[in-house]
């Protein structure tokens, strides 16, 4: 069966072991990659952001999995709706539809949930304006999904760490904390990991809906910092109340210190059977060699 990836970055290049053993695997490239040839890849050149470019995506896979962010600005996710337009096809083209879409979202749709557990059926609240786009992309996609008869999984997805994705600048800098009494809880899984729940969501024969792509962890933004500056041997950062943090630390940062929330990843396991290789931030630090 032929698989149409979007977004061929770090998520989709860990999963190609994991998929080019089950599909044909076609990706939608800026331009041409020679690593993806290597793996097996037939590559289609076009850009999210250019329509014109992405007439050849119509009726080119039964799978389609989009990995691809959307823009950096506006509300709207202009890319999706580029993408679902051409996999559409022309109107009254008959051209064949994906059967199964698969979705890379943000945990961050929620919003603050003021600590509190967080299943799949709670209503989205984002606060900022990237979770915005990401989940008018969600309704774009379900409302597609909805009218053209194609299967949509939509995958909520935190902190993404690995070896190579820790925040060592940050600790670097000395970028303060919050002090516990005031922190927030925060969520993560491992790259390998989720690269794993795309290959399951593909897969899975009860796949649908929302999926909140998580670990296990149950750990507070300042715990998570500690942890990495204790695997790799740097100082902790220091630790800060609120109202000195909203002076002290950058206002993007800042805004990840605004949500609180802890994800429940009980229906990813039961419907996409998903088992997880580090499942908990602490196991998943071990695993690598400190650089």
């Amino acid at each position: 069966m032929d698989l149409l990836i979007i977004g061929c970055g770090d998520i989709a290049r860990r999963a190609l072991p994991l998929l080019r053993s089950r599909y044909r695997l076609r990706a939608l490239v800026r331009s041409s990659d020679a690593g993806l040839s290597v793996s097996g890849v037939e590559q289609i050149e076009g850009d999210l952001d250019a329509p014109e470019s992405l007439a050849r995506l119509a009726g080119l896979a039964r799978l389609v999995v989009h990995l691809a962010p959307p823009a950096q600005n506006g509300p709207r996710d202009s890319r999706t709706r580029n993408l679902l337009a051409a996999l559409s096809g022309p109107a009254k083209s008959g051209v064949m539809l994906p059967r199964r879409f698969v979705y890379l979202s943000t945990s961050g749709v929620y919003g603050d949930c003021a600590g509190e557990r967080v299943d799949e059926t709670r209503d989205p609240r984002p606060l900022t304006e990237r979770a915005r786009r990401r989940l008018d992309a969600e309704r774009a996609v379900t409302e597609w999904g909805e009218r053209e008869g194609v299967e949509i999984v939509i995958l909520r997805v935190p902190g993404i760490y690995a070896r190579d994705r820790l925040p060592l600048d940050r600790l670097a800098r000395g970028t303060p904390v919050l002090r516990s009494e005031e922190d927030v809880y925060t969520n993560h899984i491992h790259a390998d990991d989720l690269a794993g729940i795309v290959a399951a969501a593909l897969d899975s024969p009860r796949a649908r809906g929302a999926y909140n792509a998580s670990d296990d962890s149950v750990i507070k933004m300042g715990d998570w910092f500690d942890l990495v500056a204790d695997r790799y041997g740097v100082a902790r950062p220091r630790r800060v109340s609120r109202a000195e943090a909203s002076r002290v630390v950058p206002a993007d940062l800042l805004s990840f210190m605004g949500e609180s929330r802890r994800l429940s990843n009980e229906r990813m396991k039961a419907e996409l059977g998903v088992r997880l290789r580090y499942p908990t931030v602490a196991e998943g630090l071990a695993s690598g060699n400190p650089a």
